[in-house]
């Protein structure tokens, strides 16, 4: 059985996970509606990413018998000024969900709760894949920003980024 406090932590970060999706689900609908699909497709990809993460904690609290409180998700913004403006918000709201990890992994381990810590690890490791990323995303813009032919290159490449499944997610009986 998990500690309260971590029980706890654990479905606020669903929520959290929960609330990424929608961010990203309107940063890639805004996207869309300003022509760049591809830059729309990286966001539904995120979109999809951050609800497998979302599954994952609420597929751990069950395993662990502990429920699984879903709270209502606040508004996210629905309009971003540049493409630039969009990853440098997914950078900012990144390093704060990897400190919302960092949080759980620490609670974890003053549980001595290793069941816990060993699923928390995977998250950590995602953490600095995310953040690498949209740095990766706020770089590729930078150098197209002022370039259309640029702008629509990278847009087109990023039509061709595909969602995998998480890997905690791997089979379909979890």
């Amino acid at each position: 059985m998990l500690s309260k406090k971590l029980h706890n932590a654990i479905n606020e970060q669903i929520n959290a996970e929960l609330w990424s999706a929608y961010l990203y689900l309107s940063m890639s609908m805004d996207a869309e509606a300003k022509g760049h699909k591809g830059v729309a497709n990286w966001f539904f990809v995120q979109y999809c990413e951050e609800q497998d993460h979302a599954r994952i904690f609420m597929n751990y609290l069950n395993s662990r018998e502990c429920k699984v409180n879903l709270k209502p998700i606040d508004g996210v913004p629905t309009e971003w000024d540049s493409i630039l403006d969009m990853y440098k918000q997914t950078l900012e709201h990144e390093k704060k969900v990897t400190a919302m990890i960092n949080n759980l992994a620490a609670i974890a381990e003053e549980d001595r709760d290793f069941a816990s810590t060993n699923r928390i690890v995977w998250f950590v490791d995602e953490q600095v894949e995310e953040e690498e990323s949209a740095r990766d995303m706020i770089m590729a813009v930078e150098a197209v920003e002022d370039n259309k032919y640029g702008m629509y290159q990278l847009d087109k490449e990023l039509s061709s980024r595909t969602y995998t499944p998480a890997s905690p997610l791997g089979t379909a009986a979890e």
